[in-house]
């Protein structure tokens, strides 16, 4: 049977338990240091580690490049993108290939860091030992020889801590509690507060007074989060059954109809990546792109590259609750589609946001002036009501279809298209060098139309099987991509 969880005396906060606030506040400043990082990556390698005098002095480099050098290269062979021989031969490839390593990773890790604290450390302890693993990355990226170490640091600290603490939101409610909903609601409130403000703070320092000091305050952030998960143990869920205790715990066993199911939904992933290209990129080729050609002067004062992040940050912000408002509205006129068709219909929007900056590139080369950031802001509306239209959609399906036996674990499943779709950017960002501006975003318009045909006939296939099943149970919570 299952309880809710009682917390320690004291009244709610607006209606919702203590520990939700403490979670709210400790993931806002997580996501600061983050994205405070992912907003200078690109562009710090480029301008200043990558270059001569600076990379020699990386403990560990030569074998870390090698590694990526290896997978990318299995990757070009495997998919037909070259012969693998010329990887990462110039420090734009290596910068883009080894950005999409990292953001790949963090939709990969948190599997793992899940299972570890699902078998072993249980939450809290998983949780705060991923943020000191942060806290040490983040610092560690102020010294030239550490790179390497802090990437590993960020990478074990974002897996250990991501996941698990969306997991003890959904902990603090008993399994039919409406506030749930609304709990998620704040915590993603929270993130986009964080992906909106880190760019301009981290950006600011980095590009405007020095690297280190944008990575610094990203440590900072991250340390601050540490400090407010800790603060707020007590407010915290117990630790939910592990290792013996969890296996002795009785579940249904999967019918054909859910391995079919389970099939069809890993078979989509690839798919699914596809169509995140365009958005994915933002943290990759286009800050690249955009600083070599965007008007960026205003008053006299260049604007940070990086800052191109919170802009879109503010206009997803915006588009997620148009998106919402406008699937709201169609449902009391007319039938909704089905979830598959919203996918297509997003993937057909968002890949016109590529086409804009191909347009935008022709343009600047027939007249050779600076792209206004008119086309830029026009990019980021189309894209980010495509990606509104897709990324929600997308676990809505996810957590419904997936048999409820393994719904959570799904939920992390669908994540891993984001995982893919990042490596792939590291691969094709470094091309972004050797193709004319119009080619090398037509190729990314064609890439998210190829994934939007391919939905349709997923749907005309599969609709069945994925189609709403009459049951009463719940499906799992889903999160946005925190």
């Amino acid at each position: 049977m299952t309880t809710a969880f009682v917390p320690p005396a004291g009244k709610d906060i607006l209606g919702h338990p203590r520990g939700l606030w403490y979670l709210v506040f400790a993931e806002a400043w997580e996501r600061f240091s983050y994205y405070g990082m992912q907003a200078l990556l690109v562009l710090y390698l480029t301008q200043y580690l990558l270059l001569p005098g600076h990379v020699h002095a990386v403990a560990g480099f030569e074998q870390f490049k090698g590694a990526v050098a290896a997978a990318y290269g299995w990757l070009s062979q495997t998919f037909g993108l070259g012969d693998g021989s010329n990887e990462l031969a110039t420090p734009i490839a290596t910068a883009a290939a080894i950005t999409g390593v990292y953001s790949a990773g963090v939709y990969a890790t948190p599997m793992i860091g899940g299972w570890i604290a699902d078998r072993f450390l249980g939450r809290t302890l998983t949780v705060a030992l991923g943020a000191l693993f942060m806290v040490a990355g983040h610092f560690l990226m102020a010294f030239d020889v550490a790179f390497v170490a802090a990437i590993a640091c960020l990478f074990i600290g974002v897996g250990l801590f991501k996941g698990n603490i969306a997991s003890q939101v959904g902990e603090l409610y008993g399994p039919d509690d409406l506030r749930r909903t609304t709990a998620y609601q704040t915590f993603l409130l929270g993130v986009q507060i964080a992906v909106i403000v880190a760019p301009i703070v981290t950006g600011f320092l980095g590009e405007k007074i020095a690297w280190h000091y944008g990575f610094g305050a990203a440590g900072v952030g991250m340390a601050v989060a540490l400090v407010v998960y800790l603060s707020g143990r007590k407010y915290l869920p117990p630790e939910a059954p592990r290792g013996r205790a969890a296996a002795g715990i009785k579940k249904d066993k999967l019918t054909g109809r859910d391995w079919a199911t389970m099939a069809v939904l890993i078979a989509m992933l690839p798919i699914l990546a596809a169509t995140a290209i365009g958005n994915q990129e933002i943290f990759n080729a286009y800050l690249l792109w955009g600083e070599e050609n965007y008007n960026l002067v205003f008053f006299g004062e260049t604007m940070p590259t990086s800052w191109l992040i919170s802009l879109d940050a503010i206009i997803s912000t915006i588009t997620v609750g148009g998106a919402l408002f406008f699937w709201t509205w169609w449902a009391k006129h007319w039938k909704e589609p089905d979830e598959i068709i919203k996918l297509a219909i997003g993937a057909v929007i968002a890949a016109g946001a590529p086409m804009l900056l191909a347009l935008a590139s022709a343009n600047a080369a027939a007249t050779g002036e600076k792209v206004s950031l008119i086309w830029g802001i026009g990019f980021h509306v189309i894209n980010d009501i495509g990606f509104a239209m897709i990324f929600p959609v997308g676990l809505a399906l996810f957590s419904r279809a997936a048999p409820r036996q393994v719904g959570g674990l799904f939920i992390g499943i669908y994540y891993l298209h984001l995982f893919i779709c990042n490596l792939a950017t590291g691969k094709v960002a470094g091309m972004i060098e050797t193709m004319d501006g119009f080619s090398f975003w037509a190729m990314h318009a064609a890439v998210i139309a190829g994934g939007a045909v391919a939905l349709v006939v997923f749907a005309v296939l599969f609709n069945k099987l994925l189609a709403p099943k009459a049951t009463g149970a719940a499906p799992a919570v889903a999160t946005a991509p925190a």
